[in-house]
């Protein structure tokens, strides 16, 4: 099997992704001659240029001539031109789960960060403990972390914390020492079979682990409480309830940032303020203390580390203000994800609460979205355009309509309106100063977002 480590002039395509990005700088820091291509500017490649770190934008031959080794990222199929080069050429390929699997194992310590929803929140957490310098390690996250300008902290530490993507059972390719579940839920369909199909891949993900290795655990989710009932090893428990930590005590501020007393076994161990909206961080940030303080990291460095946390670009970021209505953007695109941004978005100080929703994918809007949704009922109306295709294309079976109208079905009033620019103007008639409204999906619509400012 080919091996990173037989390589020395190594091209990423895809090098703009947040987890290429990433594997670039720590591949560039251990020595290894990196280039790569992308096919659009993003904060990553400009990051990357920034380092030094060559990035051809637009895919060709001539970007991987040199190269004695190719790795690309999930979203590059095997007719790409630079794929195709390099077989034609017999330049061996790796995957990019693959090369990070491998990257692993020249760490004694592994801690992979995972669950369907708030493993880039928790390792970004992770990230400024590190950054503290109470706890040092190269942390690789899923996304762009303004403190790190990019998503990875590289260190020459012998500890790597990363995200374990469950996307194509991609996290099977790590070798774990420390794995965090924080939920599992039914997303990635278009993969999966099923929920228990999902379930067994975590299950296999915990296999990894050594015998003396330490599975944590969040009993809030009934699947990861079975696996935890289930698993033989040393293990620890965190929730809202019901486990080896849970918060005591917990407070909301005026802007709906909680803190709260984290306690081991009812037995306080100290506060955390945290200075990020709703419930869902009251969790995400104690599965980083829990992990932290079983790295033997000093309670008053987390605490201290985790009331400078600021989201990462796309989790709940403020994009401005027009005609007095403020507008956020969150990469929610599952119905528990929304959930939990809408419950911190009505925490926020507002008048009324607008949702605009764009579905990314045919095969999510069809087994996500399309029954009960009790996800939006924060919402004073979720406005919904066309669905945004991803990787998949529009076979004709569903369309933002149906999902209209379950949304009105389960009691929040919908709209359809196929463009951003329609959004827009129904926003400037019906929205008014003091009100807030949260655009969400995982598509472009970070960007179609700007269009209503």
């Amino acid at each position: 099997m080919t091996h990173i480590g037989d390589h020395k002039r190594i091209h990423l395509i895809g090098i703009g992704g947040c987890s290429m990005s990433g594997l670039a700088q720590i591949l560039t820091s251990r020595g290894y001659g990196v280039q790569g291509s992308d096919a659009v500017t993003s904060p990553f490649t400009e990051r990357l240029m920034e380092l030094g770190i060559p990035v051809s934008i637009g895919h060709g031959e001539k970007n991987v001539e040199g190269a004695d080794l190719v790795i690309y990222s999930a979203a590059i199929k095997p007719d790409n031109v630079e794929r195709a080069y390099a077989r034609a050429h017999n330049i061996p390929e790796l995957e990019r789960s693959v090369a990070l699997g491998q990257l692993s194992e020249h760490y004694k310590q592994v801690v992979g960060i995972a669950g369907c929803h708030g493993k880039t929140t928790v390792t970004s957490m992770l990230a400024l403990v590190s950054d503290s310098g109470a706890l040092d390690a190269t942390v690789h996250v899923g996304g762009f972390v303004e403190f790190l300008r990019g998503g990875v902290r590289l260190s020459d530490s012998d500890l790597f914390i990363t995200e374990a993507c469950e996307y194509v059972e991609s996290f099977l390719t790590l070798r774990p020492t420390v794995a965090l579940i924080n939920n599992i839920d039914d997303d990635h369909l278009d993969y999966y079979r099923d929920i228990e199909h999902i379930t067994e891949a975590f299950r296999k993900f915990l296999a990894l682990l050594p015998k003396d290795g330490l599975f944590i655990g969040c009993t809030d989710d009934v699947r990861v409480r079975k696996l935890l009932d289930a698993y033989a090893g040393k293990k620890l428990s965190y929730g809202l309830r019901d486990a080896d930590y849970t918060p005591a005590d917990v407070r909301y501020d005026e802007l709906g940032c909680p803190s709260y007393t984290l306690t081991y076994r009812e037995k306080a161990i100290g506060r955390l303020e945290l200075h990020v909206p709703g419930e869902h961080i009251v969790v995400d940030s104690m599965a980083a203390a829990v992990t932290a303080l079983a790295l033997s990291t000093p309670f008053p460095a987390i605490a201290a580390a985790l009331s400078r946390f600021q989201n990462t670009r796309r989790r709940f970021e403020y994009y401005g203000e027009r005609n007095g209505v403020k507008v956020f953007h969150d990469y929610a695109h599952h119905p528990s994800e929304i959930s939990a941004v809408m419950d911190a978005a009505s925490r926020y100080p507002h008048k009324r609460l607008w949702c605009v929703f764009q579905c990314n994918s045919y095969t999510r809007a069809k087994t996500l979205f399309l029954g009960p949704l009790l996800c939006f009922k924060h919402a004073d109306a979720v406005l919904v355009p066309d669905i945004y295709p991803g990787r998949e294309k529009d076979d004709g079976t569903v369309h933002a309509r149906d999902m209209v109208n379950a949304i009105e079905k389960s009691g929040t009033k919908a709209v359809y309106l196929s463009t951003f620019e329609e959004i827009r103007a129904w926003l400037d008639e019906n929205a008014g100063e003091g009100d807030v409204v949260v655009t969400l999906g995982s598509g472009d619509v970070y960007k179609q977002t700007r269009k209503l400012l």
